[in-house]
């Protein structure tokens, strides 16, 4: 993996940022191999996932718990609607948002994909030494926590993309 290297180059190979993108596409191949998740993406699992332990909450709480940006959310939303993963009605406070809840064939969907998952995770854990995991999951989940942060003292919130830069 290790190539010639530039002087005051960027390195991609120690990079977290690529290195996490490259962990998470690796976790998306070995996902897609399990038999289980045929009937979900591993965004759609993530969606009822959250669903599961928060049935009914507006897409907005959603595209938070998530990280999914609002827009990719609100279209994974129509499509698993149609699918008849989800139902949405609009909230009774603001007739703008939408309350999500699982459907009963999404609920059998997230069974099958979650052992699909369950397996995946383990298999993106297993070059880490096994008294490493821990740790490992430790870290990463401040990374998420610092991420959260951020987004409350004025940061870019989870789920919105961030504006792009102009180039002169």
């Amino acid at each position: 993996m290790k190539g010639p290297r530039k002087p005051n180059g960027f390195d991609l190979a120690q990079a977290p940022s690529h290195l996490i993108r490259r962990c998470q596409q690796y976790f998306g191949d070995l996902y897609a191999q399990e038999p289980g998740a045929r009937d979900l993406t591993t965004q759609q699992f993530i969606v009822l996932a959250a669903l599961e332990q928060n049935e009914g909450v507006s897409q907005t709480a959603l595209v938070e718990m998530t990280g999914i940006d609002r827009s990719t959310l609100a279209e994974m939303a129509r499509r698993m609607v149609e699918k008849g993963l989800l139902s949405r009605e609009r909230t009774e406070e603001d007739q703008r948002a939408n309350a999500v809840a699982i459907s009963a064939s999404g609920r059998k969907a997230l069974r099958s994909a979650r052992l699909a998952a369950e397996r995946a995770e383990r298999a993106l854990l297993e070059p880490i030494a096994a008294s490493e995991r821990a740790k490992f999951i430790r870290n990463l989940a401040l990374i998420a926590q610092a991420a959260d942060a951020h987004a409350a003292s004025g940061g870019p919130k989870p789920g919105r993309k961030p504006a792009r830069r102009r180039r002169g």
